[in-house]
């Protein structure tokens, strides 16, 4: 399969599946249905019309957009013509997209709405090497004329119709497509400094579709399963299952309205696969925790109870053994009984498993939902690796691990303690930038710059990144994330930023749940009216103190958080204190606060 190009596996897919629901979409209030043949047809048509508008193979396109079937659409038909997509996240300021448009040389530009359209308007002067925008919600756009910007239909067509002349073009250029060509462009977060466009190939891509089908054949993927579509799709990680995993197995993707309206939609879909970043289960786990300790007495009763035998019973289960017969009785009234209905609110009731990817989660998390029924499991990956590098199985998994490398993968840790791997889905380098592509990939291995550990058994763990470990005055070597994680494990903790390179003693800075601590307060006659109110109030103080000992009764001396600091405001990206798939900035948040951070040791 790795022969293929992206266009032949999708042509093939198509052929294969024809009538089959491929994409699903809501309008006006109902679910619309595209076929595989409709998805084909409707992306080559994106095909011809980049044809007539002069796009040649090799040149690049920028897309930006909330998850829609016209997003996929565009992707592929970039792809159909030898072109490269360059995906950018709609939370972009104008002059972030202008860096990335100018730095890919983008010739168009396919922008979702007058938001995003406002932003090139804004920078058009400094682009001159854009020809057009097409934007497809007309709505704030349609009187506004202008030569460089195209409503979608109108796109549509020019290649609507083509002659016989494009037609043959068109295949030949798709033929002359070759696996090693470069078909995507993933700017990373940009964690320490401008972001990097890592260059994936056809061969990248649709291997790595296809080792997540392989690595635990007809568990992880099937052809009958439903996924909702609601992480960037510039990510590699929602990218990987809306489009190439997609590809590869023939599942049907269900795209949400807005990120505003995720738990409605999930509610209304009822995947058969979940899978998000670690904020995006820990914030599912803190608000039934919540809610459920607002319950009324005799409803909160039989859930710590349902609670206490599904938590026993997963202590059995995440080992692969069996427990006691009496205990399966009891988890299977509790799961029928109590927690099919609680995954029904939810949304989950029908999910066969849950992926966690992107960051570590904490296993509390995991075990938690392992205790109401639902099996979830972690991943590792980053845009350098195509997204994967080891994932667990449903039948060989540890609690506390990110499983074990993907089938043809080789993975090794290095004397630093330095995650390294060697697989086909291993990118080409960064755009442009030869001197950091060399201190990536060496002899063939990807240096991840993440510390971890492997056991006999092949199983990784992840420690922290490379860069964020903390080496206290003392010498000793301490892994914030760790901390960082048991922190978030408590529903009235957003965020949490440890502190303590070069220092005498570990210190955080904490980010409210500002949902569960504005409850906390309510219930607990609170006066506040903003963010910030909450967070001087000495209550709440006490209450992040009460939860701070909890996590320092499970840390080692040196790890024990000494201070503490409420922030006084929640961490945005437009701040640049978080990265759009809401990972800290360390950097940023230690030279923005370092006179508060100085405060906690003087």
């Amino acid at each position: 399969m790795e022969k293929l190009t992206v266009p032949q596996l999708f042509e093939q897919t198509a052929r294969q599946l024809g009538d089959k629901v491929a994409l699903r979409h809501k309008k006006y209030g109902l679910w619309h249905d595209t076929t595989w043949g409709n998805y084909y047809k409707q992306a080559r048509n994106v095909a011809y019309s980049l044809l007539r508008l002069g796009l040649k193979k090799g040149e690049f396109v920028a897309i930006i957009g909330d998850n829609a079937p016209e997003w996929v659409i565009i992707d592929m038909g970039v792809q159909m013509i030898g072109g490269v997509s360059v995906g950018i996240y709609t939370t972009s300021s104008w002059e972030q997209m202008q860096y990335i448009i100018n730095h890919a040389e983008c010739k168009f530009i396919f922008a979702e709405n007058e938001e995003q359209v406002d932003k090139w308007l804004q920078m058009r002067k400094s682009t001159p090497q854009v020809e057009k925008v097409i934007y497809w919600d007309e709505k704030g756009l349609k009187e506004l004329e202008d030569p460089g910007l195209i409503a979608y239909p109108e796109f549509l067509k020019l290649g609507a119709f083509p002659d016989t002349k494009e037609e043959k073009k068109l295949e030949e250029i798709s033929a002359s497509i070759q696996p090693d060509d470069l078909a995507i462009l993933v700017y990373t977060s940009g964690t320490t400094g401008p972001p990097k466009g890592a260059m994936l190939s056809h061969r990248n891509l649709i291997w790595t579709g296809k080792m997540i089908q392989e690595a635990d054949p007809g568990n992880l993927v099937k052809y009958n399963d439903q996924v909702m579509s609601f992480l960037p799709l510039c990510h590699i990680f929602e990218r990987l299952f809306s489009v190439y995993v997609h590809l590869t197995v023939g599942y049907t993707v269900s795209f949400v309205e807005s990120p505003d309206t995720v738990p409605q939609n999930l509610r209304e879909i009822s995947p058969t696969i979940g899978y998000a970043v670690p904020r995006i289960w820990e914030k599912y786990y803190s608000t039934i925790a919540i809610k459920m300790d607002d319950a009324k007495p005799i409803k909160r009763w039989v859930y710590r109870q349902a609670l206490k035998i599904g938590k026993a019973h997963a202590r059995y289960s995440i080992q692969h053994k069996k427990a006691p017969l009496p205990l399966r009785l009891a988890n299977f009234m509790v799961q029928k009984g109590v927690f099919y209905f609680l995954r029904q609110r939810l949304g989950m009731e029908r999910m066969r498993l849950a992926i966690s990817g992107a960051a570590p989660i904490s296993p509390d998390v995991l075990r938690f939902f392992h205790a109401i029924g639902l099996k979830m499991i972690e991943g590792y990956g980053m845009t350098e690796s195509s997204g994967i590098i080891t994932i667990s199985r449903l039948d060989s998994f540890k609690l506390g691990t990110v499983g074990q490398i993907v089938p043809n993968g080789e993975i090794r840790i290095s004397e630093e303690g330095e995650i390294q791997v060697n697989h086909p889905g291993v990118f080409q380098g960064y755009y442009k930038n030869p001197k950091a592509s060399a201190a990536t990939i060496v002899d063939g291995w990807l240096y991840t710059g993440d510390i971890g550990e492997m056991d006999e058994q092949g199983f990784i763990r992840i420690v922290d990144r490379k860069k964020d470990i903390i080496i206290t005055a003392g010498g000793k070597n301490i892994a914030p994330q760790y901390i960082e994680n048991k922190l978030k494990f408590s529903p009235f903790i957003n965020d949490a930023i440890i502190i303590g390179d070069r220092r005498k003693f570990i210190s955080a800075i904490i980010v409210l749940d500002e949902d569960n601590v504005n409850k906390y307060a309510q219930d607990n006659k609170i006066q506040f009216s903003t963010y910030a109110d909450l967070a001087t109030h000495p209550d709440i103080i006490q209450l992040i103190d009460r939860e701070v000992d909890k996590v320092n009764k499970q840390l080692a001396r040196v790890e024990s958080i000494r201070k503490f600091t409420i922030l006084s405001k929640k961490l945005y990206e437009e701040d640049g204190e978080v990265t759009p798939t809401m990972k800290v900035k360390r950097r940023y948040i230690n030279e923005t606060y370092s006179e508060l951070i100085e405060g906690m040791y003087h």
